[in-house]
């Protein structure tokens, strides 16, 4: 690209060239997805502290992962989204660079310090480790494996990681069978939802040029088992004696069905045609169902304020996504 082609933004497009760049509407699915995971753990939004530093240690990887995922598809979406921030020369390769890895950086460590906070019981360094993990999976998606078939499981450990996070500064219960201090239903949630976005990566693969109707109806079978998986983990808290639910088991179970058959009936529409358009609105779908999601789980084990609190997170989404696209 020339010189004299570069645009060179103001100080009010320059932010808003970062902000497309950020993706920034998909921010509160991640920060959706720490509330609801400290929800399950804590059953309300106390302690304050180490919940507002994986706020923030969410958000940057999170982040990070966008800015870094447009660094390293810089040559494809020279030919397939030219309009992109970077390829059409408002932000610059290097200063993309520069902010993607110092995002990094700075959620790995606000994850570690959330454990300063953390109630006494808890594993302190836990948030710091999982973040570290989740930064590394990142940096393998973005730089190496997105190419592979294993892409979509990647992304799909990310926000695994990222629910695991919002987890991360409870108090260890010493008589519950647990795996790194986790209890089984929360690994089952961290699943669902790891689950369910590998098969939405996978999903939306070739958005940007007609799919594959096979490739698109295994995805949708991927994203049906994460969902079964959220909608189940209360039936493996009843069976290991915990009591924490604000629901029975069997309304949860369809509360989530019911969530997930609108998610899925948007996907088969995308399958009977697909189209880029019908498959990027299937995406965006999905992506916005995050939130419904993390808010029901959150409503059966917190309660129905605390639920909504999580779905307020909606709003500024769906504001944010009338001038920014989430895909």
């Amino acid at each position: 690209m020339s010189s004299e082609s570069v645009v060179h933004p103001t100080g009010s497009s320059r932010t808003a060239a970062y902000l497309r760049l950020f993706r920034i509407p998909n921010l509160f699915t991640a920060w959706a997805d720490i509330l609801m995971g400290f929800l399950v753990v804590h059953q309300g939004f106390t302690p304050l502290q180490p919940l507002v530093f994986l706020l923030i240690a969410s958000a940057c990887i999170y982040t990070a992962g966008m800015v870094l995922n447009d660094v390293y598809d810089i040559e494809i979406d020279r030919v397939e989204r030219p309009t992109r921030p970077l390829p059409a020369g408002e932000i610059s390769l290097g200063q993309a660079s520069r902010v993607g890895y110092l995002l990094l950086v700075v959620g790995v460590v606000a994850a570690a310090v959330s454990g300063v906070w953390a109630p006494a019981g808890a594993m302190a360094w836990r948030g710091g480790c999982v973040a570290f993990i989740l930064a590394l999976c990142v940096l393998l998606y973005d730089g190496i494996l997105k190419k592979t078939p294993v892409a979509s499981w990647v992304m799909g450990a990310c926000r695994f990681l990222n629910v695991l996070l919002g987890m991360s500064c409870a108090v260890m219960v010493v008589r519950d069978a647990q795996v790194g201090g986790y209890l089984p239903h929360e690994w089952m949630i961290a699943g669902g939802f790891g689950c369910y976005i590998a098969g939405v990566t996978w999903f939306a693969r070739t958005e940007a040029r007609v799919s594959s109707r096979w490739q698109l109806a295994a995805a949708v079978l991927v994203m049906t088992g994460g969902l079964l998986m959220l909608a189940w983990f209360p039936v493996v808290m009843t069976d290991a004696g915990r009591s924490e639910l604000e629901m029975p088991p069997n309304i949860v179970f369809l509360l989530l069905m019911l969530l997930g058959a609108t998610i899925i009936y948007r996907c088969f529409l995308a399958v009977c045609e697909p189209i880029p358009a019908r498959v990027q609105v299937a995406v965006k779908h999905c992506l916005q169902s995050l939130i419904v999601l993390d808010a029901a789980v959150a409503a059966s084990v917190a309660g129905l304020q605390s639920a909504v609190m999580v779905l307020a997170l909606l709003v500024p989404m769906f504001v944010l996504g009338r001038w920014f696209r989430s895909t």
